[in-house]
């Protein structure tokens, strides 16, 4: 005999595979369980979805079973179908936050080191401060281009620690010497004596005076 059963099949276009159980019941009427199982849907949820259950005659069965179970096969492979592209949007959203929590864990221990370096070498420099080790401290603050987010902090430190060494570097420890005095004041000047046109070409005398006369 030549059915067209398997050919009905093929055109429910689907997407899984076809259970179908049939067993006799009473007063010769069949029960007949389909149901679509999807392999690649991994969704747990999907053995919630029943099995369809047709009861009828062999007749019945053969007029009205692709008319009962194509809606139902239909919806039930569309939604594993939904449940399979959820469950992978699912999984690269669980991949993706994955990255990003190892990405935010890698950036936060490049922080922590970063902060812990920036810190020793700030603990170095204030310990070399206090043992009058002035340069060697300024040496040991970290530049601005390693922590450009510490720069006001350390320039601040910088200027600190140069103003303690940076007079020995110029040496300029000796202190400026006096100013020395204007020439004036090492030789007064004395106004030129005016000669008395009536005793030019005279001689000048000078007279000592007597030391009896002065009680000497």
């Amino acid at each position: 005999m030549n059915t067209n059963f398997f050919n009905q099949v093929a055109q429910l276009q689907v997407t899984g595979d076809l259970h179908i159980t049939i067993a006799k019941g009473a007063e010769n009427r069949l029960i007949v369980l389909v149901m679509l199982q999807n392999e690649n849907c991994t969704d747990s949820a999907k053995h919630s979805i029943p099995p369809l259950n047709l009861t009828g005659t062999a007749e019945e069965l053969d007029h009205g079973f692709f008319e009962n179970i194509t809606i139902p096969m239909q919806t039930a492979s569309g939604l594993m179908v939904d449940m399979e592209g959820y469950m992978k949007k699912l999984e690269a959203t669980k991949k993706q936050s994955a990255m990003q929590k190892e990405k935010a864990d890698s950036q936060k221990k490049e922080t922590d080191a970063k902060d812990k370096k920036y810190t020793d070498a700030m603990a170095k420099a204030d310990e070399l401060e206090k043992d009058g080790k002035f340069r060697e401290a300024w040496i040991k603050v970290p530049e601005i281009h390693e922590f450009p987010f510490k720069a006001e902090e350390i320039r601040r430190r910088k200027s600190e620690l140069s103003a303690q060494f940076a007079p020995d570097l110029f040496g300029s420890t000796a202190q400026k010497s006096a100013p020395e005095p204007p020439r004036e004041a090492l030789f007064p000047h004395y106004p030129d004596e005016v000669e008395d046109p009536e005793t030019e070409g005279e001689e000048t005398e000078y007279w000592e005076d007597d030391p009896e006369e002065q009680g000497y």
